[in-house]
């Protein structure tokens, strides 16, 4: 089986390889960076989750995979509160496509500024910490949730969501 994750995200890539060889150690993953199409700071659920589609689909046309997935990270303000959003799609060859989310939490007031003014996330997380590339390491869930669950964790459950459900479709299929 070839799997295709539709990013060179450190945290992204990793939480596909994690949860796909424990259910197909046999799979071939393959990293590709592809755009998704929507917004570079994704600022809705729905925008959020379509970046995730989008990923995926991509990964498939340059790939040809067995199966796909895209992951997307994103924001979504809620009655004047900034959260930060998660979305993953799996896309099949037969071009089933299936989408979860996953945590959600409330970002800074100081970090929401930032990004209502057309900021993304990523770099207003490294100025805030003083640090490189968290996206690719713990990403704001991290550093919010004082290193109880990183980036990678978050998507993995994710994708664990995302299987669950390849694998459900291929039992129906079976029976």
């Amino acid at each position: 089986m070839k799997v295709a994750v539709g990013s060179k995200n450190k945290a992204k890539v990793g939480a596909v390889e994690a949860i796909i060889r424990q259910f197909f150690p046999e799979a071939t993953i393959e990293s590709i960076d592809v755009p998704s199409d929507v917004s570079v700071q994704p600022f809705s659920n729905e925008e959020t989750r379509q970046g995730a589609i989008n990923r995926a689909r991509n990964a498939m046309m340059q790939t040809n995979a067995d199966l796909t997935f895209g992951l997307e990270g994103g924001v979504d303000e809620i009655d004047g509160t900034m959260y930060c959003c998660n979305w993953g799609a799996a896309l099949l060859k037969d071009g089933t496509a299936i989408a979860s989310s996953g945590a959600q939490f409330a970002l800074p007031e100081a970090i929401a500024m930032e990004l209502r003014v057309g900021k993304e996330l990523g770099p207003v997380m490294d100025v805030y910490t003083n640090m490189e590339n968290i996206r690719h390491h713990q990403g704001a869930i991290g550093i919010f949730t004082h290193q109880l669950i990183d980036r990678k964790a978050m998507f993995e459950h994710i994708v664990k969501l995302l299987v669950g459900q390849v694998l459900f479709k291929i039992s129906k299929e079976q029976n």
